[in-house]
């Protein structure tokens, strides 16, 4: 039975990568470099390389509407102007360029954007919210993708990928392609299997749930010769394929590779639009960047919510609503309105940007126990902290996260607006001039439901790449 069903997951892969997408036109992913340090940022192009796997993506979905993200890829031809294709998304650059080390020395990050082959010579343009929160045009270049210095042969695919979920061709689905680092050779079923778990709890949560025959999902790993991946703060350094660590800009629990060649190099083997990359640790800790890729530490208890809330970082462009725990890069500054769909700095009361989901006769700001929440929430990362200072072992820090949510649960269970859509202030990193639109949610707590606004946020990506 275990032959027959691998079998029938070739099949599947090939018919999905191949033949279904025979039609579709090749991938393009232009590599180029970003630099910079707080005040000044560049870009160089590095290659351009058309990728081994056909364009993933529905052709009459070209045009992002969503206006998410930091920044914006417009491909336009280039004797024309006429606008090709468009996707938002944000950068790991972004990140860094608010922490302490930005105001000191100037990094390069390796960066990519794809789309689409074009039928003609393009401009590739690079946009980013400016001080009036609208897109500008910050790095300009042009591109023939027939061009003789076009990388078009690529190695030898370094693993299979394994199709853990397919509905159906990849041009009219979510293409999720799930990663596994620090996985030795002896560790892939290990990996296949939390990538099948962390799947099918994604599709327990709605929207996912009611979309799921939406979304393929494919699972792909490169051995490594040691299980895990590094934690410089406990002095943990392992290899790995992928590059993914702890630690990134000083955050214990962030969880991110800055790698992007080797991701793309490993990633570009399977068909994807989004990708979620699963560390073989369990300590607690992940990461999402929009429109890049997400993080989860498949071995924590908490494994399942991770996944799911690092994903709604990467996929939709979800905010955190938590604003308590300590973050490794800058947050304050200027009150704009977020470009993010589920935080507002509520500049416009009456026009509050989920304002058909409002619960008639809410005010706003909304009324919540926020001074109570916010004294227990103090006592609460003294400890945590505490625990992670003494190098604790995570189950005593999976038991204070269970406390702290039940804690929570019960404070609620008795607010006024414990269900009301309204405007609770408390989001984004602060606790004053941001607001969320519902006392819990996934991105406030671990919590396992999405509210209104993420959920219909949510729908409006799948809708992008698997129009209903």
């Amino acid at each position: 039975m275990l032959y027959l069903n691998r079998l029938l997951a070739g099949a599947a892969l090939s018919t999905v990568a191949g033949l279904a997408l025979a039609a579709q036109p090749a991938t393009v992913r232009l590599d180029y470099m970003h630099t910079g340090n707080a005040l000044n940022e560049s870009y160089a192009i590095e290659q351009v390389v058309i990728e081994p796997l056909p364009w993933p993506g529905d052709m009459s979905k070209t045009i992002d509407t969503t206006n998410r993200g930091v920044n914006k890829v417009e491909v336009a031809d280039a004797k024309t102007g006429q606008v090709l294709y468009t996707r938002t998304f944000s950068t790991i650059f972004v990140e860094w360029k608010s922490t302490e080390e930005a105001a000191k020395l100037t990094r390069g990050f390796h960066e990519s954007v794809r789309f689409p082959k074009p039928d003609r010579p393009v401009k590739v343009r690079i946009l980013k919210r400016d001080e009036r929160n609208e897109f500008s045009v910050v790095w300009s270049v042009d591109v023939d993708t027939d061009a003789m210095d076009v990388v078009r042969k690529q190695d030898v695919a370094p693993a299979k990928p394994i199709p853990i979920r397919v509905n159906g061709p990849s041009e009219k689905k979510v293409d999720l392609l799930i990663l596994g680092d620090g996985y030795t050779k002896a560790d892939m079923a290990k990996f296949e299997a939390r990538a099948r778990k962390l799947s099918d709890y994604l599709f327990s949560v709605s929207p996912f749930k009611e979309r799921a025959r939406d979304f393929n999902v494919w699972a792909m790993a490169v051995p490594t010769q040691e299980s895990g991946v590094s934690r410089p703060s406990t002095n943990i350094h392992h290899a790995s394929r992928l590059g993914t660590r702890y630690d990134i800009f000083g955050s214990e629990r962030y969880v991110l590779t800055i790698d992007n060649r080797a991701l793309r190099e490993i990633a570009q083997h399977a068909p994807y639009e989004f990708i979620e990359i699963l560390v073989n640790n369990d300590t607690y800790g992940g990461g999402g960047i929009y429109g890049q890729f997400s993080t989860a530490a498949a071995d924590n208890d908490w494994a399942n919510y991770l996944f799911v809330h690092e994903f709604g970082h990467h996929f939709a462009g979800l905010a955190d609503e938590y604003y308590t725990s300590p973050v490794a890069y800058a947050t304050g500054g200027a009150r704009m309105e977020p470009w993010e769909p589920n935080v507002t700095a509520l500049l416009d009361p009456a026009n509050v940007k989920w304002k058909k989901f409002v619960t008639p006769g809410t005010a706003l700001p909304t009324a919540w126990p926020k001074a109570e929440y916010e004294a227990h929430s103090r006592e609460y990362q003294k400890i945590r902290a505490q625990l992670r200072k003494d190098n604790r072992p995570e189950s005593e820090m999976s038991k204070l996260f269970k406390e702290d949510l039940a804690w929570t649960n019960a404070l609620f269970s008795k607010a006024p607006n414990r269900k009301a859509v309204g405007a609770f202030e408390g989001a984004n990193y602060e606790a004053t001039g941001y607001y969320r639109s519902q006392q819990q949610c996934l991105m406030f707590d671990r919590s396992e439901e999405f509210c209104a606004v993420c959920n219909d946020a949510v729908q409006e990506t799948i809708d992008l790449y698997a129009p209903r």
